[in-house]
């Protein structure tokens, strides 16, 4: 093998490749529709073979889901981060509202992907997507508990208060990814949603 080819052919076998080839894709969703990515221009910009995703993703939709499943890690991540750093049962429901729409706002792409019922379906079975929907839903009805607990909502059966908060954030969400609500305005508005001198 000539010194050129040598220098050409990139090795895939260095440490948590995979992992890597996620973070990149990520990366690419910051500005590009996930429609658009591309196994051959994730090993470009990762700096391996152009062979070398193919160990870990079967095709370019192994990959778009895989990516879901990280974004959807990553948003549940930054809600956790939010919520324990709050305090009180008003403060940590905010967060974690304000966390959701945030990361929509700052990952648009990688939050549009998580819903895209195309590449990930409501309901994801799967063993990697199934845990994450289950632990961010945990977590809000964890929230909402204890906010009901307090005194912050009423009481009654968590369930419909989850879903009443998780579409009016979501709806925020959609709007701001949209241009239609600036960030600070639907950070705003989910402060209205609960009483200002709730505890």
């Amino acid at each position: 093998m000539s010194s050129s080819s040598a220098a050409t052919k990139r090795p895939y076998h260095h440490g948590h490749l995979r992992e890597t080839l996620l973070d990149v894709a990520l990366r690419q969703l910051a500005t590009t529709p996930a429609a658009q990515l591309s196994l051959r221009e994730l090993a470009r910009a990762a700096q391996v073979s152009h062979t070398a995703p193919y160990h870990y993703f079967a095709d370019r939709q192994a990959l778009i889901h895989a990516a879901g499943v990280e974004g959807m890690r990553r948003l549940l991540q930054a809600q956790a981060d939010a919520v324990a750093q709050a305090q009180g049962p008003r403060a940590r429901l905010l967060a974690l509202g304000a966390a959701y729409v945030r990361f929509a706002a700052e990952q648009p792409h990688a939050f549009g992907l998580v819903f895209d019922p195309q590449y990930c379906k409501p309901g994801d079975p799967s063993e990697d997507m199934a845990p994450l929907i289950a632990s961010n839903e945990a977590l809000l009805a964890d929230c909402v508990v204890q906010a009901q607990q307090a005194g912050v909502l009423p009481s009654g059966d968590p369930a419909p208060l989850c879903h009443a908060l998780w579409g009016t954030v979501h709806g925020l969400a959609q709007l701001v990814m949209a241009g239609h609500l600036p960030l600070d305005a639907a950070l705003l508005a989910l402060g209205a949603l609960l009483p200002p001198d709730a505890p």
